[in-house]
């Protein structure tokens, strides 16, 4: 979906900004997640003439269970990068594809909490605004088997798909970029 000129000059003009150090950092389409620094004359910049059908495979944990993933901020990050300038992807362009050790991030705070032994799960803030955003978030059903995650304690939000492997060839196949992480 293409936002008009004066939506995005809008969005733009109420973006998030922090300065650190002197430096501006933006977070345009996920609030709080994924800054970015704007940077002029890059040679290489989103081309809103294109459609970003993007799948980013998450396996990776976090250093400490109380931080957020950071493979899902980088999926923030992308979202921040493309939305400075004036591209959103399509409402499941980009998709989240969680399994390995990083299978926990998608569950509710008390499986959360008995899985890892944080008090509650940070991810799941950054998994919402993801979803806001129009981003699938999915987990890999032999990862949760293997992790001894019961689905039911999955976040209602996250979509349970048959196994990571097969969603990542057919997205690839039908023409979705991979982003490892």
């Amino acid at each position: 979906m293409r936002l008009p000129f004066i939506a995005i000059a809008g969005c733009l003009a109420v973006m998030s900004s922090v300065v650190s150090a002197g430096v501006t950092t933006q977070q345009p389409v996920i609030a709080g997640y994924g800054k970015i620094t704007p940077v002029e004359g890059a040679a290489e910049r989103p081309d809103r003439s294109l459609r970003y059908r993007v799948l980013f495979n998450v396996t990776k944990a976090a250093s400490s269970p109380d931080k957020v993933n950071p493979s899902l901020e980088k999926v923030a990050r992308f979202l921040n990068l493309l939305g400075a300038d004036g591209v959103r992807p399509a409402r499941g362009d980009v998709v989240v594809i969680v399994h390995g050790p990083a299978t926990p991030i998608v569950v509710e705070d008390a499986a959360y909490a008995t899985k890892t032994g944080a008090a509650a799960n940070p991810n799941l803030a950054l998994i919402a605004e993801l979803k806001r955003a129009g981003v699938s978030v999915r987990v890999c059903s032999q990862a949760l088997i293997g992790n001894g995650i019961a689905r039911t304690t999955v976040d209602k939000t996250v979509e349970v798909d048959v196994s990571a492997l097969t969603t990542m060839a057919t997205l690839q196949i039908r023409g979705w970029a991979l982003i490892p992480d």
